[in-house]
Order: C-alpha cells, then sequence, then structure tokens
C-alpha cells in the first residue's frame, strides 16, 4: 500500500490543456480546477498559471473547499491554451498496520450524527440502478458481517482492479456504474465512480477525486500521463482515506489530489462553453509528473519568482 515516494520529495507537475476551433469564437468564463489545496498532506511550493487568449481571473474556494479559478479570456481567437505548473511536496499518510479501537470501525459501518450530518451529500447515491445490476454485483462482494471496514474496502479496490478490464479514454464522462459492471472495463474515472457509489450503497461516506499520478515509468501504474480519478472514503477514527482502484493502491504519495466532488461531473479540471459556431474542434491533453531534481530545487530558493511573472501568468 505504501507509495514509491519518500515524505518530502517535491514533484514538479505540468498539465496542458489546448482546444483549437476551426473559426474563432468568444469565450464565457471557464472554471479551472488545476491547483491543490494546501493541507497537512500537500504543500504546495509554487503555482504558476499561464493562458492563451489573457483574461479576467478571480480565485476562490467552493463549498467543498476547492481551489477553483474562473477565468474569462477577453478576446476571440482560434485558440485556448491553458498550463498549470506546480511544484508540490507529498505527505501521505500511513496504512500500515492502523490501529482502530473503534468499534463502529466495522461492517456495517456507523457514524456518529455529528459526522452523518456531514457526511450527508456523500452518502446517498447518485445514480440509478433500475436492473439491480450494480446491486447484485455489490452484494457477490460482501463477506463476513464481522470484517473490518477498513479492511472491507481495501479488498473491495483490489476487486475492482483485478476483475475489470483497464481502457485508457481521454474524453467522455464517466460511465454510469451499472454499465461499467456490464462492460467488465472502463477507464480511472469509471471505476471511481464505480466504487464510489457501491460504497454508498452500503451507508458508506465516499466522494470522487480528480489529480495527478505519479509513476517512475509510466508502465508501472494505469493512468499516469494524464489527469487521474480515485475514491476517497471516511472512516471513523481515521477520517477520509484514498482508494485508487486502478491501480489498487491506497493513501499513496503518488497520488496528488486536486479536487474533491460528489459526482465526476463537479470535478472537471476544466470546463466552460464558447459563443458561436467553432466549427471543427480539436482537443489535446498532456500531463507530466516528475520529481524535482535537486540542482533545480536549489536554484528556485535563490530566485523570486514573483520577479519571472509575466501579464498573462497567474500565481
Amino acid at each position: 500500500m505504501a507509495g514509491h515516494l519518500a515524505p518530502m520529495t517535491r514533484l514538479l507537475i505540468r498539465h496542458e490543456t489546448r482546444y483549437g476551433y476551426e473559426r474563432p469564437v468568444r469565450f464565457a468564463e471557464h472554471r479551472l480546477l488545476v491547483r491543490p489545496r494546501d493541507s497537512h498532506a500537500i504543500r504546495v511550493v509554487d503555482a504558476v498559471l499561464t493562458v492563451s487568449p489573457p483574461g479576467k481571473m478571480r480565485w476562490h474556494y467552493d463549498a467543498l473547499g476547492n481551489s477553483v479559478c474562473g477565468f474569462t479570456p477577453k478576446d476571440e481567437s482560434r485558440v485556448l491554451s491553458i498550463v498549470s505548473d506546480l511544484t508540490i511536496e507529498r505527505f501521505p499518510a500511513d496504512l500500515t498496520d492502523p490501529k482502530v479501537e473503534d468499534p463502529q470501525t466495522a461492517t456495517p459501518i456507523v457514524y456518529t450524527p455529528t459526522d452523518r450530518a456531514a457526511l450527508a451529500p456523500f452518502i446517498d447515491p447518485s445514480t440509478a440502478d433500475p436492473d439491480g445490476v450494480l446491486l447484485k454485483w455489490l452484494r457477490d462482494q460482501l463477506g463476513s458481517p464481522h470484517e473490518p471496514a477498513l479492511d472491507f474496502v481495501l479488498r473491495l479496490n483490489r476487486q475492482i482492479h483485478d476483475s475489470f478490464e483497464y481502457q485508457a479514454r481521454d474524453l467522455g464522462a464517466a460511465q454510469e456504474p451499472s454499465h461499467t459492471v456490464r462492460l467488465g472495463a472502463g477507464t480511472c474515472r469509471d471505476f471511481a465512480w464505480l466504487m464510489v457509489e457501491a460504497l454508498r450503497r452500503l451507508g458508506y461516506a465516499a466522494r470522487f477525486v480528480t489529480g495527478y499520478l505519479y509513476s517512475p515509468r509510466q508502465s508501472l501504474l494505469r493512468g499516469s500521463g494524464a489527469t487521474h480519478a480515485w475514491c476517497e472514503v471516511f472512516l471513523p477514527a481515521l477520517g477520509w482515506l484514498e482508494f485508487d482502484p486502478t491501480n489498487a493502491i491506497a493513501e499513496s504519495a503518488d497520488l496528488i489530489p486536486v479536487a474533491l466532488a460528489r459526482t465526476p461531473a463537479e470535478a472537471a479540471p476544466i470546463s466552460g462553453s464558447i459563443y458561436g459556431d467553432p466549427g471543427e474542434t480539436r482537443l489535446s491533453v498532456h500531463v507530466d509528473v516528475r520529481v524535482e531534481p535537486p540542482a533545480s530545487a536549489q536554484a528556485r530558493s535563490d530566485v523570486n519568482p514573483a520577479d519571472t511573472r509575466s501579464p498573462q501568468t497567474a500565481r
């Protein structure tokens, strides 16, 4: 379950998104979820957002505490380019032999009234299952009623990884969980959404998370080199824990969360609309995550980042 990174390792993340249009268009406000929020688990050392065409930016926190940039390009253009450069330090929790003495951290899960009031939006399922396909699959995954909740969630995390075929898909919304079960295949957002909705049907609080995935070699982990999605589950005495069913990892330094939401649609890294007929539209997304070389880290500490800003760059 441990990640590949040691604590205090700095990562460099570049997330490039480019929309190309056959004809010039005007832009409404776009919602950007590309910057993590500082916490005990993540420290944002540096963050630069470069956009073209330039426009108005407004940063705020949404109702779930996500760091959101509202960006409205001011000029017509045939190209919209958004590049996010991050330097972060990641501090994951350790799930090695956790000592959980709370008797409510077992199956079935029981939350205190205070926790349940805050967790309610993440407990109610958000999708339909009219034919009971998801429910039948979920019942097949259940074990002993005395199984500790953490053991069950870890087992479900592994089961999705082992029994579903991974198929990369850059575009499109997350599949309905019942469709993923029928198909027996999906991409990271499909597996994350399946796990979220399955756990909610058992009374767990679960939420959908998007961000990035670090892998020293892209062949080691599924979903590296692009935005990634996974699941967070709230357990008494343990709080919110990260589970990635695409790679069967949990609380790993390889997972770099940026945004969390009740549904996948609410966690899209970039969303917005345009005015006019664009004709043919092209979209390219590239994500690179790598360890910052020691020499670069030293050089960064010797330079005031504010001195390098351009008018089209926002921090």
